[in-house]
């Protein structure tokens, strides 16, 4: 499809430079980027996970929380020691 868009000078130069050095037109390059572009765009950014506990004191920073019976027996510990204490 044809279409006119208007596009910086500077940039055009740029982007025909870039297309004569790789061989291709001016449209492909300008469709690479605009695919580019697009995909980049529809990626959600996450924030990283921050893990806080009650308290403001973070988890035990040795302690997997891949392995969920490793946490579990890690919580058992800590209710069997405040229960000795008591």
């Amino acid at each position: 499809m044809r279409t006119t868009v208007s596009i910086d000078d500077p940039l055009l130069e740029n982007a025909k430079r870039h297309a004569s050095e790789r061989g291709v037109t001016l449209g492909v390059v300008i469709e690479d980027a605009l695919r580019a572009y697009l995909v980049k765009s529809d990626r959600e950014e996450e924030k990283p996970f921050r893990l806080h506990t009650v308290r403001g004191r973070m988890v035990n920073r040795h302690l997997n929380l891949d392995r969920t019976s490793a946490l579990v027996a890690a919580e058992d510990e800590e209710a069997y020691a405040r229960k000795r204490i008591r």
